[in-house]
């Protein structure tokens, strides 16, 4: 005589009015809705910092130069570096990579760039 112990989960019998599958079109609804969330909880990148990308090569990863004729652009306050670009973009300051470089940028990217700069924080240290 075999005995049978109570129904368990994995033995539920049909509901009726409930489609089959919709348990587990719920349990991946909200697996869906869980990675979703996950993601949009990290934090977004700073505006700027994709296109500062593209200064990289000159100014350093992180704003701190890697040339000997490229200034640092880290913790440069804001205003000066928009200042800067709008120069180099309208020809009143004139650098034969600069100025082709901050031609095509509109105000919005300039702010963004300088924005993003600006907030890089650098440590001065002093040696004894």
């Amino acid at each position: 005589m075999s005995r049978r112990s109570a129904p368990g989960p994995c033995d539920a019998r049909p509901v009726p009015g409930r489609r089959a599958g919709a348990g587990r079109a719920l349990a991946a609804a909200l697996l869906a809705a869980a990675a979703a969330g996950s993601a949009l909880a990290q934090p977004a990148e700073p505006p700027g910092k994709a296109r500062a990308r593209a200064c990289a090569a000159c100014h350093g990863p992180l704003g701190l130069s890697v040339l000997p004729n490229a200034p640092h652009l880290a913790g440069q306050p804001e205003i000066y570096l928009v200042e800067q670009l709008k120069a180099y973009r309208s020809g009143r300051r004139q650098h034969e990579v600069m100025s082709v470089i901050a031609r095509p940028l509109g105000d919005a990217e300039i702010a963004e760039l300088a924005a993003y700069y600006a907030s890089l924080q650098i440590e001065v240290k002093e040696t004894r």
